[in-house]
């Protein structure tokens, strides 16, 4: 029980820190995560904050979960609805508190993009190494992976470079012109991976994580 909570506890956590890089990457004005483009687009031209469209976003992606997986969908995979209102509203509360932060220099903007990209990277590796649940724009990757007998790195891609084009569709048709993508978008796409690898490889924590799950899939209560 004890080890349960402790894992959920570094999940809930690492989908904490997950949002403040997110908020991170986008204060610094030159694009979001791929993950958030089309939320931060639309967040533009619907009277919905940034936190409240990726909510519905990823109400889409659960919904997209049940209609591909069908009985292979597991009611524990409910959860993400949850975890959808804590990281939605931890959107909208890491925004409100980097209010302060607005980088008026390449140098400035570039160095706030770094920094989120590392807090995201920091984030996906806690989140990820107890092996709880999935979030829900993982849940709808793996479920279409699972459905597609594809890797799940290749889907992961395939998706992403899918939502930026959404994005950048969609802000080009409300807007004609890119706004809310940029080349931090571009940036975030290529570095979030290679920066969770290595804390992945890195980081005890993660290690240590990822051992309570091996050991608790291995002995089940």
């Amino acid at each position: 029980m004890k080890t349960s909570l402790y894992r959920w506890f570094w999940f809930i956590a690492g989908i904490i820190v997950n949002s403040f890089g997110i908020a991170f990457i986008t204060k610094a004005s030159l694009g979001t995560s791929p993950i958030s483009s089309v939320p931060y687009v639309l967040s533009f031209q619907i009277p919905f904050s940034f936190g409240q469209v990726s909510f519905l976003v990823n109400m889409l992606f659960i919904l997209g979960q049940i209609i591909l997986l069908k009985s292979k969908f597991k009611p524990v995979q409910f959860l993400q609805i949850a975890v959808n209102v804590l990281f939605s509203a931890c959107i909208d509360w890491s925004m409100a508190f980097l209010s302060w932060l607005n980088p008026d220099s390449p140098v400035t903007c570039f160095l706030s993009l770094l920094t989120g990209c590392v807090i995201l990277a920091l984030g996906i590796s806690i989140e990820v190494a107890p092996q709880v649940l999935y979030v829900p724009g993982e849940g709808i990757v793996n479920a279409i992976a699972s459905v597609s007998r594809k890797k799940f790195s290749t889907v992961k891609v395939c998706f992403d470079v899918t939502l930026i084009a959404t994005a950048a569709i969609l802000s080009l048709l409300f807007f004609s012109r890119l706004r809310g993508l940029g080349i931090g978008t571009l940036i975030s796409a290529l570095l979030v991976g290679k920066i969770t690898g290595f804390f992945h490889k890195r980081l005890p924590l993660v290690s240590q994580l990822e051992k309570l799950a091996v050991f608790s899939y291995s002995n089940p209560a």
